[in-house]
């Protein structure tokens, strides 16, 4: 894979080009003397079209952050906005919907619902914001077939390789398509040419100019997949940093 290179870009997206924007984002938890601060004062832009990865040791506010991006936690200050939308200024119901029909998630752990077909699993999201069945299984498995699952539809999880697991997350997160994807250690169960597979999908099938994805990874290998690279350490967005796309890379 590529190498990173030093240089930090200085410049924020214009506005209107600019799915997350997120500044001066503070998160504590607990209270009084427990306080722990898990994120300090941070400020990042991601652009629609864009695939940034947030990477940095165990414990540095990654999970937090992203957290705080899809809405599922609040930040103790600061300000969030993404997709045009104040998420601090939206009521949880209304959060909730955002999330649900904006955001892609795509864990480490598959969260696979093992008596679900490969179809049934992917079609999870459209089932949930009220559609058909059969029409959420069959936009599922149009879904799958661009993943290369398309003779894999009928299969439980136990029949499947990790590797083909991690498709039917894929195309669960895309199944909608979300204009924001995030994926929290995407590759950190798969092997090298698994994980090769697997971010070749992302780039190829989920960056899209009207579409922002988040990958926070440890996993040094995919790196030269990102446009940037956003480093944590200790709560706090030391640098972002282009990243040189290597062949092994796609297209993008």
């Amino acid at each position: 894979m590529g190498a990173v290179t030093a240089a930090t870009i200085p410049t924020t997206p214009p506005a209107a080009d600019v799915a997350v924007h997120v500044r001066g984002v503070t998160k504590d938890f607990g209270s009084g003397g427990t306080t722990t601060r898990a994120l300090r004062g941070v400020d990042l832009d991601v652009p629609y079209g864009e695939l940034l990865m947030l990477v940095g040791p165990s414990g540095c506010g990654k999970t937090t952050l992203v957290s705080i991006i899809a809405g599922t936690l609040d930040p103790t200050e600061g300000d969030v906005v993404v997709l045009g939308e104040d998420l601090a200024a939206m009521p949880n119901g209304r959060k909730v919907r955002f999330r649900r029909d904006n955001v892609g998630f795509v864990f480490q752990a598959y969260n696979l619902l093992p008596a679900l077909t490969a179809a049934e699993n992917a079609a999870v999201p459209l089932i949930i914001a009220g559609w058909n069945r059969r029409r959420s299984v069959e936009a599922a498995a149009d879904v799958l077939d661009q993943l290369g699952m398309g003779d894999r539809l009928d299969r439980l999880p136990s029949e499947l390789s990790g590797g083909q697991q991690q498709r039917v997350a894929i195309a669960r997160s895309l199944v909608h398509s979300p204009r924001l994807l995030i994926c929290d250690e995407p590759t950190s169960a798969l092997d090298a040419e698994n994980g090769r597979i697997t971010m070749d999908l992302i780039r190829e099938v989920a960056v899209q100019p009207g579409r922002a994805v988040i990958v926070v990874t440890h996993d040094a290998r995919v790196y030269s997949y990102a446009d940037r690279i956003a480093s944590m350490e200790d709560g706090r967005i030391e640098a972002v940093v282009a990243a040189t796309r290597s062949a092994a890379a796609g297209a993008g």
